[in-house]
């Protein structure tokens, strides 16, 4: 693979701009710091900068030419709410919170990407360069959506791209259709009458309740959802008595978990059937349920033009080394919030080897320094291919 001299150069630069923004992660809608580093960066560079939608986010616009086309080009920011155990000179400088998931290096590439695109000119159109607050389950892109993004910066197409631990940094994957699945959250209170534990005749045990609703959980996907469409229904929350009070059966039982499907229909069915399978067991032992199915963020679905575009410039600039079947992921991406307003593609690009298996969201991850040229050159690539002059 070829990368653009010019980004070579800023390598050095791209590298220590990563790993200060890891030295300083910042959670979701608080990434003041790491704003102000992207608006100011931006700017030096000529780009027109936007600042506060979503909170946080900024949104760069850079115009050449006559061109009528525009596309937004995504990166996240925020960090998670966990400890970074590996040693490494850039450690976390905040307890409590690392930059887990790679945002550090999806921020760095689509500077780089931004800083080359404003030198060289090479495009007629407009490009949007949105820099995202909080992805990770605080509802970035939806805000932002909410605030008017695709009305003050209208684009014809959207794309988005993501680290991979695994694939090796001179890879990507690019694949039409689902890539990352729904997120949503289920709760339910079981409400019983608590009593004695050497009476449960007395009361109304919930509980109990709790023990065949879980049992029961999994022939959602094993009995009811059409084997060949993939889903994912999984108690993460339960709450019951205390540990102090053996002999004591409570009035209440809470109980909580995620949801996750590729198919919009299918969606629906796991919320229907997660409420059924609450209001029968309740039913079958005389007690009440409070039930709320949340809708958090939908699946990424990559639509098939803007598939074909990225896959066309992924094959200029990687070579024989793009991945056309790719499995999809049960994790999931607010990208999905652009992708409903916009044609969009979500696309993988590799990270190298996990190292002691650290994936995403793993205390010992990091992003690989490697992979920011070749992220940087794919953003620039992709510019310059749908702008073409």
């Amino acid at each position: 693979m070829s990368i653009p001299a010019r980004i070579k150069d800023d390598l050095p630069f791209l590298t220590s701009l990563r790993r200060d923004l890891h030295a300083h992660p910042e959670l979701g809608f608080e990434e003041e710091r790491t704003a102000g580093i992207v608006a100011r960066l931006l700017e030096e560079s000529g780009i027109t900068v936007h600042r506060g939608l979503g909170g946080t986010g900024v949104v760069g616009t850079l115009q050449f030419g006559n061109g009528t086309r525009r596309i937004g080009l995504r990166a996240d920011m925020d960090a998670l709410a966990m400890p970074e155990m590996a040693e490494r000179p850039y450690k976390s400088t905040v307890p409590g919170k690392m930059h887990a998931c790679g945002h550090d290096g999806h921020t760095a590439m689509l500077l780089g990407a931004a800083r080359h695109l404003a030198a060289t000119q090479d495009f007629s159109g407009t490009v949007h360069f949105i820099f995202q607050p909080a992805e990770e389950g605080r509802g970035g892109a939806r805000r932002m959506v909410e605030e008017g993004l695709f009305k003050l910066f209208p684009c014809d197409a959207v794309y988005g791209l993501h680290n991979m631990p695994g694939l090796a940094v001179d890879e990507i994957a690019v694949v039409e259709g689902p890539q990352l699945a729904s997120s949503d959250s289920w709760r339910m209170t079981f409400r019983g009458t608590g009593t004695h534990g050497a009476k449960p005749h007395l009361g109304r045990d919930p509980i109990t309740a709790a023990g065949t609703f879980l049992s029961s959980l999994q022939t959602i996907v094993g009995r009811v959802v059409d084997p060949l469409q993939p889903a994912v229904v999984s108690a993460c929350f339960l709450q019951a008595g205390d540990p102090k009070a053996l002999n004591v059966i409570p009035d209440i039982v809470e109980i909580g978990g995620t949801a996750r499907a590729y198919s919009p229909d299918v969606r629906d069915q796991l919320e229907t059937e997660i409420g059924r399978l609450a209001h029968g067991t309740a039913a079958m032992y005389g007690i009440a349920v409070d039930y709320a199915f949340e809708r958090r963020i939908p699946p990424v679905i990559n639509d098939a033009d803007a598939t074909a575009r990225a896959l066309a410039v992924a094959g200029s600039v990687f070579g024989g080394k793009v991945q056309i079947s790719f499995p999809p992921s049960t994790a999931g991406d607010d990208f999905a919030f652009f992708a409903q307003n916009a044609p969009g593609c979500y696309v993988w690009l590799g990270n190298g080897p996990a190292v002691d298996g650290a994936l995403h969201h793993n205390t010992a991850y990091d992003f690989n320094d490697e992979a920011l040229g070749y992220g940087a050159a794919y953003w620039v690539a992709l510019v310059e291919r749908e702008l073409k002059v």
